[in-house]
């Protein structure tokens, strides 16, 4: 018996080459899915009680930020700073804290109590999405993102003003030593999206 050795064409073989605008196309969806798994994935935040706190773009070795570095109304991006390794503990983004400076006497009494001389520490990182908020607006009392326009009360415990996000931003307590600003405790959520 003779076995048949037809070449007939496989039902599996790829219809042709794919042009370069689809390639293009479905590489920027993969990005666009694949961006909110790196916030969403959470890596262990450690913004730990006792740590100073950094600018974010500081250079050379990192000096602890003192509450007279923060201007009134002018958010400052920092990361925490582990004394024992002299580094900021910017390995993942979650432990990005939004500093701004703005007056008690407009604080919500919870506010108050997380602040220190008058330096609120928020998440840097939108609750909707996981972009980075950092635009104050003066006139509405909001910080903004500006990837989907969510407005948060800082003022009032970071609660959601408008927009897609549905969570408040989560406040960092911070206190003095002396006049550096000193992280009191954690997160009061889960900073980034919800898992």
């Amino acid at each position: 018996m003779s076995a048949d050795h037809s070449t007939a064409p496989c039902a599996c073989a790829s219809p042709g080459p794919i042009d370069a605008p689809r390639r293009r196309v479905i590489g920027i969806a993969a990005v666009g899915l694949a961006a909110p798994l790196a916030v969403t994935t959470r890596p262990a935040v450690a913004a730990v009680a006792g740590d100073r706190l950094v600018e974010e773009d500081a250079e050379g070795t990192p000096t602890p930020l003192r509450a007279g570095d923060i201007k009134p109304g002018k958010p400052l991006l920092a990361y925490p700073l582990d004394a024992k390794r002299g580094k900021a503990r910017d390995d993942t983004r979650l432990n990005k804290v939004l500093l701004i400076r703005l007056p008690e006497a407009d604080m919500s009494p919870e506010t108050r109590a997380r602040s220190a001389g008058g330096v609120l520490a928020y998440s840097a990182v939108c609750t909707h999405q996981g972009c980075n908020v950092k635009t104050w607006l003066a006139n509405e009392k909001a910080l903004v993102c500006f990837c989907h326009e969510s407005k948060f009360a800082l003022l009032d415990a970071g609660t959601v003003i408008s927009g897609p996000a549905r969570r408040s931003l989560p406040a960092l307590p911070i206190r003095l030593e002396g006049e550096e600003l000193v992280i009191a405790d954690a997160f009061t959520a889960s900073p980034g999206v919800a898992a």
